[in-house]
Parts: structure tokens; sequence; C-alpha cells
């Protein structure tokens, strides 16, 4: 045993790697592979923060539309062409000279063709069925194509 550790201490090759130009080599490289990891950590952090930039502009683009949006309506709003459709929408009021005729909802209907009422009110009932139910339904209509000829 005595004599392994004496023949790594003579080694030629232990020499080399202990060699002090080698010994500053292997703190250079150290330096480097630190300064590497180191500048890919920035590019990363850098790169997610850019994502984050990016994000926060559409959402800043995607306000200002909607703040434009909303300074037309109340534009809009504020014109005599929208006073006066809201006069005869809400109140029932009628410009000079106009009559306003009131029909009820029986003589309305009569000049209504029925398939589009019921279609109309077949729409808006409440469907009550279980989600599963029309779920099952409506693959079945998928699959045998009565989805398509109905619209």
């Amino acid at each position: 045993m005595l004599q392994t550790v004496k023949n790594f201490w003579n080694d030629r090759r232990r020499k080399q790697i202990t060699d002090p130009r080698n010994i500053g080599l292997y703190i250079f490289t150290v330096i480097l592979l630190a300064i590497a990891w180191s500048t890919v950590k920035t590019i990363q952090t850098n790169y997610q923060l850019q994502k984050k930039v990016a994000v926060l502009e559409e959402q800043n683009k995607v306000l200002k539309l909607e703040n434009e949006n909303a300074a037309l309506k109340n534009k809009y709003f504020e014109t005599d062409q929208y006073l006066e459709l809201a006069a005869r929408e809400f109140l029932g009021l009628a410009a000079p000279g106009e009559k306003v005729l009131l029909i009820s909802k029986e003589v309305a209907l009569k000049h209504v063709d029925p398939k589009l009422f019921e279609k109309a009110v077949s729409q808006t009932s409440p469907d009550n069925r279980s989600k599963v139910v029309k779920n099952l339904q409506e693959w079945r209509d998928f699959l045998l194509g009565r989805r398509l000829l109905q619209d």
C-alpha cells in the first residue's frame, strides 16, 4: 500500500495534473464556465421578461381600444339621433306631426309566419334535459346527419 502511494506521488501524470500552470488553467476554465452559466441565466431571464412585456403591451393595446370604443359610444349617446331613437323606443314618443299606432300582440302575430314564431319560441325555451342526455342526443343527431339537415 505504501508503495502505491509513493508511486502515485512520483507518477508523471500526477505531476502534470498538479503543475501550477495547469492549476491556473483549471481555475480559468471554472471562471469561464461560471461566466457562461451566468450569461445563459441572464439571457433566459431577459427572454422571460420580454415575453411578459409583450403580453402587457398587448393588454395595453386592448384596453386602449376598449377606451376608444367607450368614447365613441359616449359621443353617440350625446347625439340628437340617439336621443330621438331612445325617446321613441323607451318613452313611446313621436316626432311632431307623427301618429303613434298601438297594435295588440294578437294582431301583430297574425302577420308573422308561424314557423318562424315556433322556431324562435323553441330556441328561447329552457332545456330541462340533463347534460348527459343532451350530449348523447346531440351525438346521435350529429352521427345521423340530422344536425346538418336542420341548419
